[in-house]
């Protein structure tokens, strides 16, 4: 099995041939190099798609952690609230959309910022209307693991996750979303 980390490569090399800097152009030590560093690039790439990703469902998950921290009630919240909160949630930005507005000169278009802000609340509103992607808070366990959660990707794993659409229809849902799970 070849060995493509590249770390281990320039090690190999280096032992192999004492400096690197010595490398023809086209040896075939130069194109193992290459290969590798290109694999390092496009792994570390595919990492930060992902992290970037996930990192709006990581944000979601902490909204409703932060609610129930907030709630003075007990530990699980009424399906008659859930909507509250998945609203609260989609209009978080309301505040700083009409900023942006009110500095925009009249007759402008609006700003790339205030463009992507609207359509996210577009496409959540969607979301919403069809099936919103959320920990099941409706349940006690849920919400104590909920409370718990240290903010990891993994961690979430543990946790019931349900899709709540308008005139609160509940439907159970997996972990990572995927489609309308």
């Amino acid at each position: 099995m070849p060995i493509k980390n590249l770390s281990k490569i320039q090690k190999k090399l280096s032992k192999k041939r004492g400096k690197l800097n010595a490398l023809h152009e086209d040896s075939r030590n130069a194109k193992v190099l290459r290969r590798a560093a290109t694999r390092e690039d496009r792994i570390a790439r595919v990492a930060t798609s992902a992290m970037i990703a996930r990192q709006s469902l990581l944000d979601r998950v902490s909204h409703f952690q932060e609610c129930l921290e907030e709630s003075s009630e007990p530990l699980v919240i009424k399906d008659e609230a859930i909507p509250d909160l998945i609203h609260e949630w989609i209009h978080r930005s309301d505040n700083e959309i009409k900023e942006l507005q009110e500095e925009r000169r009249k007759g402008r278009p609006p700003s790339k910022r205030e463009e992507n802000l609207q359509q996210r609340i577009l496409s959540e509103e969607k979301e919403y209307r069809s099936g919103f992607w959320m920990p099941d808070v409706t349940q006690e366990d849920v919400c104590r693991q909920l409370k718990q959660w240290n903010g990891e990707w993994s961690s979430l794993s543990s946790l019931k996750f349900i899709r709540f659409a308008e005139g609160s229809v509940k439907q159970a849902s997996t972990f990572p979303p995927k489609g309308l799970s």
